[in-house]
């Protein structure tokens, strides 16, 4: 059995990220490592609870954890206060308590919704992340972001909160859909755009045995997306600076996920457009070479991820990109890949008139 481990240092906070194949029936000893509650709550959907849901429940009443579970209805479009309402709802019916704790099973909008249910149930109770979407084990899972969306704009309503353990076993991407997984592969290509250029090569050398969902390969790529996002992190723990730069196409693609109303795109499809209308933003930008662009649009296009923005209005695109996050004292922030293995964030005075451009020039 494979396992990797690593630790986000935090100093307090700081947390082990466990990676293997076939782990996820050792849940329970990562969970006494840390010292974490005897009395556990497991979120997730029907169709995760179907697939892993026995398994881990084994796991943990082999052990001797009081197990509950917490069913939360599937989509971004549930990612709401009605559902973070049904996990609070439960944790009063079972009686949870400060000693307690919480256990996110699934993809990105279980693992943001339980963490912002635990850091807001008795204002913090400690949670646990067990990722099951490529998606999720490479980007949400890591650093302590917990959000529920607002009809106005996506994770506007959030907090950061350390998760106690991460608990990553690649073997439930098999379960993925096709679509599902190229959307986590966006986020994989992303690291290697801001922060490593032979990851980045690596990545596209190595694509067929992604694909084909090699344990190993799998491993390596997710272990280094953690790293690159845990090196972050620890620097930069509540994006005060650095840890913007983790946003590389966020901007773009989160307008494209509102305009769409959360059911068109998956979160990382629509990331990967995003990610191709900011290289063509750098180059006009004298950020990175056309080629450099070529590059990252063939790599997206390779792992089966759109490259193409929908077509709205640039007044709609940009009525969006100006309630993101990032944006401040009205002033629209974005990240841009200098080449591929290094970015910085620019604060943009005519956002207008370079996405005009960018869209125009991927036409």
């Amino acid at each position: 059995m494979k396992l990797k481990r690593m630790v986000v240092g935090l100093g307090e906070r700081s947390y082990s990220i466990w990676i293997g194949g076939g782990i996820l029936p050792r849940l329970s000893q990562a969970l006494q490592e840390v010292n974490f509650p005897k009395k556990v709550a497991v979120v997730f959907n029907p169709l995760v609870q179907s697939l892993y849901g026995g398994t881990v429940a084994e796991s943990l009443q082999s052990a001797g954890y009081e197990y509950h579970q917490i069913i939360i209805p599937d989509g971004e479009e549930h990612k709401n206060w009605t559902t973070l309402q049904k996990i609070h709802d439960g944790l009063i019916a079972y009686g949870f308590d400060r000693q307690s704790g919480l256990i996110a099973l699934g993809g990105g909008v279980t693992g943001d919704i339980c963490g912002f249910a635990a850091a807001t149930f008795l204002r913090g109770i400690p949670y646990v992340q067990v990722p099951t979407t490529l998606l999720a084990q490479v980007d949400s899972s890591v650093g302590g972001k917990t959000a529920i969306n607002h009809p106005k704009g996506k994770n506007l309503i959030g907090a950061f909160y350390q998760p106690r353990h991460v608990h990553i076993d690649v073997d439930t991407l098999q379960s993925l859909d096709a679509r599902e997984f190229a959307a986590g592969m966006a986020e994989v290509v992303k690291y290697g755009i801001i922060r490593d250029k032979s990851f980045f090569e690596w990545l596209s050398q190595n694509r067929e045995a992604l694909q084909k969902r090699d344990t190993e390969a799998l491993i390596r790529a997710v272990k280094r997306a953690c790293q690159i996002k845990a090196n972050i992190v620890e620097v930069d723990e509540r994006e005060n600076a650095q840890r913007a730069i983790l946003n590389l196409g966020h901007t773009f693609g989160h307008a494209v996920e509102n305009l769409s109303g959360y059911r068109t795109y998956r979160h990382g499809e629509a990331v990967a457009v995003g990610m191709v209308v900011i290289a063509h933003i750098s180059q006009r930008l004298d950020l990175c070479s056309a080629a450099d662009v070529v590059a990252i649009r063939q790599l997206l296009q390779a792992f089966d991820l759109p490259v193409m923005p929908p077509d709205y209005p640039i007044d709609a695109y940009l009525d969006a990109m100006m309630r993101d996050k990032k944006v401040l004292k009205g002033k629209l922030r974005l990240v841009l890949n200098r080449g591929i293995g290094d970015c910085l964030v620019r604060e943009i005075d005519e956002p207008a008139t370079l996405f005009a451009e960018a869209l125009n020039n991927i036409q």
